[in-house]
């Protein structure tokens, strides 16, 4: 019996030295093929992709990784900060180190001129790109547009819109109505009466009618304001509930949601914002166009040093404003906000009013472009993940999912009229050159002082002057002193009296 259980004891041994050989045979094959894995990895070409915006970092990181699954190349993403971004571009470039050199690079596009005179950018693979049915974006092409040729490649952008609270308007639209039926069933009953077709009983009856959801939004979208007169016009008529504290509030103290109050008529370098014999600054429509902007003041009474951005929208989703100025990012936090019952209300974008029907509106946008470095020695393959990033991996839209930017490409989440996409393909791009490179500080130093009462003649001559001097290179620039035309003054009618 003893010798059975030494046999059994010594069976057990082989066994599990066996399985312990084995599973190390196996462990040493994993890490083998490990290493392999990383050799093959370390041996693939590197592409380095730098940008600025932290919020980016998750995304990036997982389109390198999409990319590198079917691609013999391998993307780094670089974080850098953004303090002379540009100028470290270019000094990474001449260096002679070639692991720390950005092969390409996220940028914005008023910063193309100075990046393609530097040879930090040049011309992209595909100079048709625009002809194709999914790119006819006149904004788009401005933005990555410069002397002719397409010299990187549009990634997200900025553009404003108007916002507004659905439910409100509706509310409206059916008071309207109402209003109306009640006034036709007035009508109805004074021309009965004054035929004698009309019983005692029927005398005083009102039209009834229960307005349907279709009638309700149909003239809910009929009341949205096309002009800043109907704007006004709206305020002046509007019975506010008591939660809402103001009809129309924007962020007065930037740029960016002020400027399609400049209207149409303001032009720096051209549709492209390339070209210094394309400024009109100091024009009659202009100067009309920014009359109105202060006369908005006095209507809706804004104090600029009292709001910013994020203080109007978070009193737009507590239901204290009608209607807004909002930039690109409001489509996603709008969504969310519905989504997870932060915002009570229905809401809807439209474009932005012109300021009256002869002087319309435009918006400014500002585009991020992926733009391939001049010094890199692997264009054709920095050219080819730009692609890949700019259709966002077939067209997924995981950009806007996942960091609420506004992709170029593809069709935008939440933003069924396409609101947005309209805006920016009609939109102003930030010009490109160098030499009004601080247009838009002194275009919102002087927004602020026409929003607080200054003159808006002598501040728009003195911008215009003080660009154009620096355009041309002439000190003593002046600009010819534009006369507003005073404003019409309908006269009443004389009363005719009959000679008797």
């Amino acid at each position: 019996m003893k010798h059975k259980k030494w046999i059994y004891a010594g069976i057990l041994a082989v066994c599990a030295a066996v399985c312990i050989f084995a599973l190390k045979k196996t462990g040493e094959k994993t890490e083998s093929e490990e290493q392999q894995e990383n050799l093959l990895n370390s041996r693939k070409e590197t592409l380095r992709l730098w940008y600025t915006d932290e919020s980016l970092t998750d995304y990036l990181n997982a389109a390198a990784v999409a990319y590198g699954e079917n691609s013999d190349v391998r993307v780094e993403a670089v974080l850098i900060d953004d303090s002379e971004y540009l100028e470290a571009i270019n000094e990474a470039s001449l260096g002679r180190d070639e692991r720390s050199k950005p092969d390409l690079y996220l940028i914005t596009n008023d910063c193309l001129e100075k990046a393609y005179l530097a040879g930090l950018a040049g011309e992209i693979s595909d100079q048709n790109m625009f002809l194709a049915d999914e790119y006819e974006n006149r904004g788009a092409a401005a933005a990555v547009t410069y002397d002719g040729k397409i010299v990187a490649y549009p990634f997200y952008y900025e553009a404003c819109a108007l916002l507004y609270n659905k439910t409100y308007l509706k509310d409206y639209a059916k008071l309207q109505l109402e209003i109306e039926m009640d006034q036709a069933s007035e009508e109805m009953a004074g021309e009965e009466e004054d035929s004698g077709n009309v019983s005692e009983e029927a005398a005083g009856e009102e039209l009834s009618h229960e307005f349907s959801e279709e009638e309700i939004s149909r003239r809910a979208f009929e009341c949205l304001p096309d002009t800043i007169a109907e704007l006004g016009e709206f305020a002046e008529n509007y019975d506010a509930p008591e939660q809402v504290e103001a009809v129309f509030k924007w962020d007065v103290s930037d740029i960016v949601y002020n400027y399609s109050f400049a209207g149409d008529h303001l032009i720096v370098g051209g549709e492209n914002g390339d070209d210094p014999d394309d400024i009109d600054i100091y024009n009659l429509e202009t100067l009309q166009c920014l009359t109105t902007f202060q006369e908005l003041n006095q209507f809706f009474s804004i104090e600029r040093s009292e709001v910013s951005y994020d203080s109007v929208m978070q009193d737009f989703l507590e239901g204290k404003i009608v209607f807004t100025v909002a930039g690109t990012e409001a489509v996603n936090r709008m969504a969310n906000a519905k989504a997870d019952g932060s915002f009570a209300y229905e809401y809807g974008f439209y474009s932005m009013p012109d300021l009256t029907e002869e002087l319309k509106s435009r918006s400014l946008s500002i585009t991020t472009c992926i733009a391939v470095n001049g010094y890199t020695e692997l264009k054709e393959q920095a050219n080819d993940f730009a692609r890949f990033m700019m259709n966002d991996w077939t067209n997924g839209l995981k950009l806007q999912e996942s960091t609420g930017k506004m992709p170029v490409y593809g069709f935008p989440l939440y933003d069924e009229n396409y609101t947005f996409a309209g805006s920016y393909g009609e939109s102003m791009p930030l010009p490109k050159m160098m030499t009004t490179g601080n247009f838009w500080v002194q275009m919102e130093i002087a927004f602020t002082n026409i929003w607080e009462g200054g003159d808006v003649n002598a501040l728009l001559k003195s911008l215009s002057e003080q660009i154009m001097r620096q355009v041309t290179g002439d000190d003593s620039y002046t600009e010819e002193y534009i006369e507003l035309p005073e404003p019409e003054v309908e006269e009443p009618e004389e009363e005719y009296i009959e000679e008797t």
